[in-house]
């Protein structure tokens, strides 16, 4: 970036193919180098979806989910689909993070405030329970515990007039994935509905979509991405917020999975899809992402 111009195949090759940790390195290293802030500098030199690409690529995870949260937040209204993928889908470690950075990010802000300021009813409930970061992870799975949630939520709902949100935001928000994927199952003996059903049917907005979206991702969370992904991309328009979000904090972790889902979702790769969809270095530095 120094001199006339600038080069962005190099930005591509030396921030596409790194790490997080390693463009943190490089982005310390050229502070005390330069004397500038890298971000900073990348806004005066490109802009459009590269430009947020490479914001996204220049800050921590934990930085860049903060930094989406509060964009959903901020101004008229709330994009809660972004709350909803954010802490449905983060582990107990990244939510702790996530909100670290909210309030060092944010000054005079802390998320869980902003949170409740901005959301009603179950869906902020849930939301707040879910910041608590007391998922149980660990992989064993009480056959009793999982009996008696199926009954308890069964009772909370089909089997009444109205339903007990609160039961389902406790169990929701605190057991481990292995156990909500045998309560799926569970639930089939206990309810007239499956689990997924009974939801459906008791509930709505953005309290389904949430509780809908813990369930796929204790089932499946590749192929949550990967529908997320391919909705980004369908029909007139990109949404490229979506698209640069899930590109962004899934390479590290497990877009290789969700590759192959989306493959086996649409049929077609997802490169396939982000050449279709996109162009330039915008194109070019997403490709490098999902080829990492």
């Amino acid at each position: 970036m120094a001199g006339l111009g600038t080069n962005e195949k190099e930005l591509i090759e030396v921030l596409g193919h790194r790490s997080a940790d390693q463009r943190a390195i490089i982005a310390q290293k050229y502070k005390s180098l330069f004397g500038k802030d890298l971000i900073t500098k990348l806004k005066s030199e490109i802009s459009g979806h590269f430009y947020d690409t490479m914001e996204a690529l220049c800050c921590s995870p934990a930085e860049f989910d903060a930094r989406e949260l509060h964009r959903a937040m901020k101004g008229a209204g709330t994009d809660e689909s972004v709350l909803i993928e954010i802490l449905c889908t983060r582990t107990n470690h990244q939510i702790r993070q996530i909100k670290e950075a909210y309030g060092r990010l944010f000054s005079g802000h802390d998320l869980e405030g902003d949170i409740i300021g901005d959301t009603s009813g179950d869906f902020k409930h849930l939301c707040i329970a879910l910041l608590q970061a007391g998922r149980d992870e660990s992989t064993q799975v009480d056959a009793q515990r999982v009996r008696k949630d199926a009954e308890a939520l069964y009772e909370a709902s089909e089997k009444k007039w109205g339903t007990d949100e609160s039961k389902f935001i406790q169990v929701f928000a605190s057991r481990s994935h292995a156990h909500l994927r045998a309560l799926c199952q569970e639930y089939n003996n206990v309810g007239k509905k499956t689990l997924e059903d009974a939801l459906k049917s008791e509930m709505h907005g953005h309290t389904l979509q949430s509780f809908l979206t813990l369930v796929q991702c204790a089932n499946n969370k590749a192929l949550y991405f990967a529908e997320k992904l391919k909705q980004s991309m369908k029909g007139a328009g990109t949404n490229d917020r979506m698209l640069i979000r899930i590109i962004v904090s899934r390479c590290e972790i497990d877009l290789g999975l969700i590759k192959k889902e989306f493959h086996k979702l649409t049929g077609d790769s997802l490169e396939s899809w982000i050449e279709g969809d996109t162009s330039g270095d915008y194109r070019r530095l997403l490709l490098a992402l999902v080829h990492a």
